[in-house]
């Protein structure tokens, strides 16, 4: 590959794929809007505003894939989800369209689908129940991918992220825990697949206390290895179990279903 697009390199998940990614493509494109520091041999660092169409043009020209981790990545005001998460995602889609349709990783999430109990299993079938304004933005943005597929043949795979941290923070994460080798597994199958299309894949681990069913996407080849029950007694052992009255352990989406619904900054 001749260059690879990093959108969201300065965060989270964006940090730890620069790391990942390092040598995968014979340059790394490395974008935010927010200062990238130290740039590598065979990176790039762009600084971009996702609402800007011209600049995010000129982000994606000459790209070979992207992994689009940019934008809002926590419930917020609607104000800053609207311009990063929507309009910015619409800007990526048509720079895309421009510059020979790259392969797209979009990262979605599971506040998607967080208000379903924790007692459904879900599939890429399962109906849309997000669980918050950030949630309701990942649900258009597969819906953006998924309209691009069908009119235009841009192909994305939609990865509805559970938790990408080096491990596990509470009991929720338990069942919604993603390692980063098998998040960087599921991309390198992403890059290897002949035909790639849209589909939906839910980014966790091979969890015990896993919620989702990826086997209608098993065709790419995807098999985490990782689990997060090597945690759940120290977990427990410090927070204790659940309680069977508590409203945050009912959902899917955990906290996320209680934030309040803000249009501005309080």
């Amino acid at each position: 590959m001749e260059r690879l697009l990093i959108t969201g390199a300065a965060g989270g998940l964006g940090s730890m794929l620069r790391e990942r990614m390092r040598g995968r493509a014979r340059v790394v494109r490395l974008a935010d809007i927010a200062p990238i520091p130290d740039p590598q041999p065979g990176e790039e660092i762009v600084q971009c505003d996702l609402a800007d169409a011209a600049a995010v043009d000129a982000m994606v020209e000459g790209c070979d894939a992207i992994l689009h981790m940019g934008g809002i990545s926590t419930e917020q005001p609607w104000e800053p989800i609207l311009q990063a998460n929507i309009i910015g995602l619409f800007n990526l889609y048509e720079a895309a369209r421009a510059h020979g349709q790259p392969r797209i990783l979009f990262a979605s999430s599971n506040h998607a689908i967080g208000f379903h109990p924790v007692t459904e299993r879900l599939d890429a079938d399962s109906p849309i129940r997000p669980d918050s304004l950030y949630g309701v933005s990942k649900c258009f943005g597969e819906a953006l991918a998924r309209m691009y597929f069908d009119k235009f043949g841009q192909e994305t795979l939609i990865l509805r992220i559970g938790s990408c941290f080096p491990e596990p923070k509470d009991y929720r994460m338990l069942s919604t825990w993603l390692s980063a080798d098998d998040m960087v597994a599921l991309i390198e199958r992403m890059f290897e697949v002949p035909v790639l299309g849209c589909p939906i894949v839910y980014g966790a681990s091979d969890n015990e206390a896993g919620w989702w069913d990826n086997s209608k996407t098993a065709w790419l080849g995807w098999r985490p290895r990782d689990s997060s029950e090597k945690w759940r007694a120290r977990i427990i052992e410090r927070d204790g179990p659940p309680r069977p009255d508590d409203p945050v352990h009912r959902y899917q989406g955990g906290m996320f279903c209680f934030e309040p619904v803000r249009r501005v900054k309080e």
